[in-house]
């Protein structure tokens, strides 16, 4: 009987693990979800909180430090313009990877302008997530982009799967 009791309290953690990974995964996807509506929506504060307080969002060579440089990009002018001309942030389903407190999501995002009455699009995007699990939920500490034009970097972004993997640079 014993025998039978540690099996079923193995296999009720073991269930517990899977459904918390799957929990993981799913406020992760969630989080990244959100970034597209509400930078679009001039969201700024919104947007810059899927960040950790000294996060950092660096995409092709511009890197922005800690929430209130988020906050400025999204409520830039060129942003701005952006959004009164019309604009969408698209961002695919990611590879997410969860060990522990520690995360990474992998996927690319498209940004479509609204120009002279057609959608097109400005750019596609390699995105490598690095997300950590703190008091308030997951968050974002780094955010890494690479436009796919050609750039051997930007592919190997997209490999960049686990979280011990070697950023593009």
């Amino acid at each position: 009987m014993a025998e039978e009791s540690t099996d079923l309290a193995e296999r009720l953690a073991a269930l517990e693990e899977r459904l918390r990974r799957l929990e993981d995964q799913q406020e992760i996807a969630r989080l990244i979800a959100s970034y597209g509506p509400l930078v679009d929506s001039g969201s700024a504060e919104a947007v810059a909180d899927r960040w950790e307080v000294d996060g950092t969002y660096e995409v092709d060579g511009w890197s922005m430090n800690g929430r209130a440089e988020i906050v400025a990009m999204v409520t830039g002018a060129t942003h701005q313009g952006w959004i009164e001309g019309g604009c969408a942030h698209f961002l695919g389903p990611a590879h997410i990877t969860v060990e522990g407190d520690e995360a990474v999501a992998v996927g690319h995002s498209l940004m479509v302008l609204h120009n002279g009455g057609e959608f097109v699009v400005r750019r596609a995007t390699a995105n490598r997530w690095r997300l950590r699990r703190g008091p308030a939920g997951w968050r974002v500490t780094r955010r890494t982009g690479r436009v796919l034009d050609g750039r051997e970097e930007s592919p190997r972004l997209l490999a960049a799967l686990d979280p011990g993997a070697v950023e593009a640079e």
